[in-house]
This record gives structure tokens, sequence and C-alpha cells, in this order.
């Protein structure tokens, strides 16, 4: 029985390491924003400067250019989220809507994955899978 309490109280130790930036709201700085097709090819690429932060029931967005400003803001409505190495390595899928500067609702996906140490995110609005934005993490942060 020992042995059984043991192991359980291991197991939900190693999953709650796993998702350690899971359910916390983080804040990402990015500084190029690259325009992509259906395939996934880059179309054109941006020199802008991004502020993104995520928490666990909203998200909000500030984009700015040489020419204007947009901000954003919207609710999540879902997040899966597995980060075996945080911050590092993992992803996260998360369903949102999103309120643009026009006052339209959009559902979007955004898709953070963390490979060898690099954060990418993709914005893909429902319905529009020819423009699809990817962004690198320039800074990748717990919020408070």
């Amino acid at each position: 029985m020992k042995t059984l309490a043991l192991t359980l109280s291991l197991l939900l130790a190693a999953a709650s390491f796993s998702f350690g930036q899971c359910g916390h709201k983080f804040t990402i700085t990015t500084s190029k924003t690259d325009h992509l097709d259906a395939n996934g090819s880059v179309t054109r690429s941006d020199d802008e400067k991004a502020t993104v932060i995520i928490g666990t029931k909203d998200i909000t967005i500030d984009v700015v250019n040489a020419n204007d400003e947009h901000k954003m803001a919207g609710r999540i409505k879902s997040a899966d989220c597995s980060w075996p190495v945080a911050y590092k390595e993992g992803k996260t899928i998360i369903k949102a809507v999103i309120d643009n500067d026009n006052g339209e609702d959009k559902n979007v996906t955004i898709t953070i994955t963390g490979k060898d140490g690099k954060i990418t995110l993709v914005f893909e609005v429902e319905g529009e899978t020819g423009d699809r934005l990817r962004v690198t993490a320039d800074k990748f942060e717990e919020s408070v």
C-alpha cells in the first residue's frame, strides 16, 4: 500500500511538473511577424513589435509597427497544454474569441510551440487559412 501511495505521489508530481506553465499567466514579446499561406510558406514578413499576454481566461495582443498600433482582446474558450520542459519544450493550443480593432469577434486558434528552446506562435483565424501569422518569441516569461 505504501508503494502504491508513493508511486501515485511521484506520478502526480511528475504530471504537475510537466505542465509547469499551464494555467499560468505569461507574456510573450516579438519583433517580427511572418504571414503564411495555406501551405505554410512565408508570403511576407513585417518588422513590428507585439506583446501577447495570455491568462487563464483572457488574451490581449498589442501590435506596433512604423505606421500604427493595433490592440485586440478576447476570451479563451479552451486550452490544451503540455510542456515537458517549461518555457522551452512543449505545445499549447488555445481556442479563443478575439475582438479586433473593428469591433468584430473572430474565432482564432493560437498554437504555441517550444522546440530546442525556441518559442513560436501561429495565429489562425477561422475561415482564413490563407493568411496565418507566425511570430517567434524574443522574450517569454511568466506574468504576475
